[in-house]
């Protein structure tokens, strides 16, 4: 695996590369981040044939990126980004092992050597859930994402549906902008107890690392209410939100939304998803699971 960590020298490196797969992150890797260079691994093959196939083909099996960097754009004034964990050292030794062909690191200054004044500007539900509660979160999250595409120039790019909100915004700023590339989602991957994994787990102590799956429990919960039919969805709402308050969580939201576009249910769609944002302490944990209702 190559670490390279300006614009310009990956640029040559990438140059002339028929299948380029991206994975963009923030570092301090877990076991989702490495679920989703293993996903462009095996999406960024050119054909389903077996490697030597692919390479008499003329395009190998594709050249899976993978990016850390720590967006400054993304954090609010109050938030943890000065603290954010950063391993590179041990990140790249978990990247070389998964099988990614590039690390790409760049600074600060080679991602913006200008002040970044032109921004991504982004539909209402930017605005909302996580976006309500972190302001300009999403516009400086989609502004980097578009230029790291800018860079790689992939033709596919994974991202975990644990943040779906930002799942969701990266897909549509590809529709609408007719970027030549694929978003593929790749599912949360879970603790043992059903914790969502993320870099900011590490954050809980011993307690709240206990209490924490109990978000999971709770969208479970909702989930299966739905599945029996219940109907009355800003119920489920309100009593989830209770019940985590109860218990010592600070709720941002817990909400029932279409998965097509994230609006409000309406009658007779079957495709919904349970999205929470709480608090644990200093710790903000955000979780969801899609529900398929029968036809």
């Amino acid at each position: 695996m190559q670490i390279i960590s300006t614009v310009a020298e990956l640029r040559q490196r990438l140059h002339g590369e028929t299948s380029i797969a991206f994975v963009p992150t923030m570092g301090n890797l877990h076991e989702g981040h490495l679920d989703l260079v293993r996903i462009a691994r095996e999406q960024g093959q050119c054909t389903k044939g077996t490697q030597s196939a692919n390479q008499q083909a003329g395009c190998g099996v594709g050249c899976v990126v993978v990016s850390i960097f720590v967006n400054p754009l993304q954090f609010g004034v109050n938030e943890d980004f000065s603290r954010y964990p950063r391993t590179l050292e041990q990140d790249s030794k978990l990247l070389a092992q998964c099988g990614a062909d590039v690390l790409f690191t760049p600074s600060e200054h080679d991602l913006y050597p200008q002040p970044q004044q032109i921004m991504v500007e982004l539909p209402p539900i930017a605005n909302e859930l996580c976006g309500a509660f972190r302001p300009g979160h999403f516009r400086g999250m989609a502004t980097v994402v578009l230029k790291l595409f800018n860079i790689v120039q992939p033709h596919l790019a994974v991202f975990g549906k644990k943040d779906y909100q930002q799942l969701h915004i990266v897909r549509q700023m590809a529709a609408q902008l007719n970027l030549p590339l694929e978003i593929i989602g790749g599912e949360t991957v879970r603790a043992s107890d059903g914790l969502a994994l993320s870099s900011r787990n590490q954050y809980l102590n011993a307690a709240e690392r206990t209490e924490a799956a109990f978000l999971y429990q709770t969208l479970l919960q909702m989930r299966q209410q739905l599945l029996n039919k219940e109907k009355d969805l800003a119920s489920l709402e309100k009593t989830a939100t209770e019940v985590l308050s109860a218990r010592g969580w600070r709720v941002d939201y817990v909400t029932i939304r279409a998965q097509a576009d994230l609006a409000e249910p309406q009658a007779g769609q079957h495709k919904l998803v349970v999205l929470a944002a709480a608090w644990l302490g200093k710790t903000r944990l955000i979780d969801n699971l899609e529900v398929g209702l029968g036809q």
